[in-house]
C-alpha cells in the first residue's frame, strides 16, 4: 500500500513511491460564486475508483453506461434514453440540434444559459437561431412563448421549432409541474418540441418535494439536459430522451459535437453512484437548505435586499457595491447585474453551516462600515 498525500496542508508533497501530485490548494476555503467550485462528493470518488481497473470496451459499450439506461428508466420512465456527455453546453447543444431542423429557432428566456453563458455555441456550433423573451423571474409562460411563436410559414423568418426552459432557472426560481405541463401543451399545440435545461434538476426536485418524473416525462418534455457537475460529480452531464419519436440522430449528433467520450465508463459510474439511491436528493437537499439559512441570516441586515425568491441554492441580493468588492476579497462571488449591483450567492453540497454563518456575519460586518 502506497502512502497518501496530507490532505490538509496547502502545498503539502506526496511521500516517495506515492505520486508527484501536489496540493495547490486550501481545501478548508469555501465560496460562494458558484456550485462548480466544490469539489467531487466522496461517493461519486469511490465509485469512479470502483470502476477503473481492467479494460471495458469504449465510446459507451461499457457495463456501466448499458446499466444506466435501468437507472434513468427508474426516474423518467420506460422509453427514456439516457446519452452522456462532458458538460451541460454540449448537453444542449447536442439536445437541441436533435429536435431542430437547419431552419430551426428556439424560444427561450433572455436569461437562460443557451442565450447569456454558452459564447453562442447553440448559434454557432448548433446552428440554431435562439429567440429570446424577457422575463422578471427567469420562468416563460404560454403567453410569453407566444411573443416568438409566429411566422410559422414565413420564409423570411427562422421557424420556431422547440422551446427551451430552465429548471431550476437562472434566477434559482422554479416551475412547478402544472407550469411546465401548461407550457407542453402550448408548444405541442403549435407544433413545438419542448427541452428542459436541467444543470440543477435535483435542486428542483428536492424544492418542490417532486419525483424526477412528474416535472418532465409526465408533464410532457421532450428532452432534456441532466446535470450532475453542479451536484457534486467530477465532470459530465446527460442528454435523457423522453420522446423518441421527436428526437432524431442523436447519437451520431453527440459525436459531431464532440461530446462523446472514449472512457465513457467513467461518466455514466459517476451518475450511478448519484442516481441509483438518494445521493442527488441528499446532495441537491443540503444546497438547498444552506441557501435558505444564507436567506433568513442576510434578510436581517440593514442595506441588503434579496432580490428574488429562494427556491433551490441560490441566493440573489441587492447591497452597495462597494461592500461586495470588499466582501469579495474574502469571499469569491460574482456579480449577477452589473448595471444594478445585484449580485448572486451559491451553496453547494459541500457548503456548511459554519460556512453560511461565517459569510453572512462578514456581510453584517461590511455593511457597518458601508
Amino acid at each position: 500500500m502506497t502512502d497518501s498525500i496530507d490532505n490538509t496542508t496547502p502545498g503539502a508533497t506526496a511521500p516517495t513511491g506515492s505520486t508527484d501530485a501536489v496540493r495547490r490548494h486550501d481545501p478548508q476555503v469555501r465560496g460562494f460564486a458558484s456550485d462548480n467550485y466544490a469539489g467531487v462528493h466522496p461517493e461519486v470518488l469511490a465509485a469512479l475508483a470502483l470502476a477503473n481497473g481492467g479494460h471495458q470496451v469504449s465510446y459507451g459499450d461499457d457495463a456501466y453506461t448499458d446499466h444506466l439506461q435501468e437507472i434513468f428508466r427508474g426516474h423518467f420512465g420506460p422509453t427514456a434514453e439516457v446519452f452522456p456527455v462532458f458538460n451541460g453546453t454540449g448537453a444542449n447543444v447536442t439536445a437541441l440540434q436533435a429536435i431542430t431542423e437547419r431552419w430551426g429557432a428556439v424560444i427561450c428566456a433572455e436569461s437562460a444559459h443557451i442565450q447569456v453563458d454558452e459564447c453562442g455555441a447553440p448559434e454557432r456550433v448548433g446552428g440554431l437561431k435562439l429567440l429570446t423573451v424577457p422575463t422578471e423571474d427567469g420562468k416563460l409562460t404560454p403567453e410569453l412563448i407566444d411573443r416568438q411563436a409566429y411566422g410559422f410559414d414565413d420564409e423570411h423568418r427562422a421557424q420556431p421549432q422547440v422551446v427551451s426552459i430552465t429548471q431550476t432557472t437562472e434566477l434559482g426560481t422554479l416551475y412547478t409541474p402544472e407550469e411546465i405541463r401548461a407550457i407542453c401543451d402550448h408548444a405541442h399545440a403549435l407544433g413545438m418540441a419542448v427541452h428542459l435545461d436541467g444543470a440543477r434538476i435535483a435542486n428542483a426536485a428536492a424544492s418542490l418535494g417532486e419525483p424526477l418524473a412528474r416535472f418532465t416525462t409526465e408533464a410532457g418534455v421532450d428532452i432534456l439536459s441532466f446535470g450532475g457537475t453542479k451536484n457534486g460529480l467530477l465532470l459530465g452531464e446527460c442528454v435523457v430522451v423522453l420522446s423518441p419519436e421527436r428526437v432524431r440522430a442523436l447519437k451520431h449528433l453527440r459525436k459531431l459535437s464532440m461530446q462523446l467520450a472514449s472512457k465513457m465508463r467513467f461518466v455514466s459510474v459517476q451518475f450511478e453512484a448519484l442516481l441509483a439511491g438518494d445521493l442527488w436528493l441528499r446532495s441537491a437537499s443540503h444546497a438547498n437548505a444552506m441557501a435558505r439559512r444564507l436567506e433568513q441570516a442576510v434578510r436581517g441586515i440593514d442595506g441588503v435586499t434579496v432580490t428574488q425568491r429562494v427556491q433551490s441554492n441560490a441566493v440573489f441580493a441587492l447591497l452597495p457595491r462597494e461592500v461586495s468588492e470588499r466582501l469579495q476579497k474574502r469571499y469569491r462571488f460574482y456579480f449577477w447585474n452589473e448595471a444594478t449591483g445585484e449580485v448572486r450567492w451559491m451553496c453547494a453540497f459541500d457548503t456548511t453551516e459554519e460556512d453560511v454563518d461565517g459569510f453572512a456575519a462578514a456581510v453584517a460586518e461590511e455593511m457597518r462600515d458601508a
